[in-house]
């Protein structure tokens, strides 16, 4: 006998992804002469070798069309220091670059400066999920800080350099 599958409460949903900590990324990429961005989450590693990576932005974002339209883009993996930055591009202004200190790189996608980690890739594929799409991307460039990772859990950020270890 198999069990009919049920649409989960919303309200469940919520409560069990509030028990995943996740990273905190901000994509970005050119829109012609201007940058744009936004925070995500849904960022995470597919392969060492090739280096590949993969994004997930919600279709009704208003950076999304522009990620959609790019050869490359860039994910900044936000540090500690950094609260100011997930504050502005959680939002919704139209200038997230604005007082923003960051450089182009090697193909043009904004690095934004005192993040933990950079990398610049290069978008493969762009896979429909839903109320989602679905960036596979290949890594072309990349660079690592000191700086301890932001980590995200149950609505609040978190000092992922500080955690503890279980053994």
């Amino acid at each position: 006998m198999t069990a009919l599958a049920t649409k989960p409460d919303i309200d469940v949903m919520k409560q069990v992804n509030r028990q995943f900590v996740t990273g905190v990324t901000v994509v970005t990429a050119m829109d012609g002469d201007t940058p744009r961005g936004l925070a995500v989450n849904a960022f995470s590693s597919i392969s060492l070798d090739p280096a590949t990576v993969m994004v997930c932005v919600q279709r009704t974002s208003s950076t999304h069309d522009c990620l959609f339209r790019a050869g490359h883009l860039a994910i900044n993996i936000l540090s500690t220091d950094q609260l100011d930055v997930v504050g502005t591009f959680a939002g919704k202004s139209d200038d997230k670059f604005k007082d923003l200190d960051w450089e182009s790189g090697p193909f043009g996608s904004p690095l934004i400066a005192r993040s933990s980690a950079r990398m610049e890739v290069e978008i493969r594929e762009r896979l429909q999920a839903s109320t989602h799409t679905v960036f596979i991307c290949r890594v072309v460039h990349a660079s690592a800080s000191e700086l301890p990772a932001m980590v995200y859990s149950a609505g609040k950020f978190y000092d992922g350099g500080a955690l503890a270890p279980l053994a």
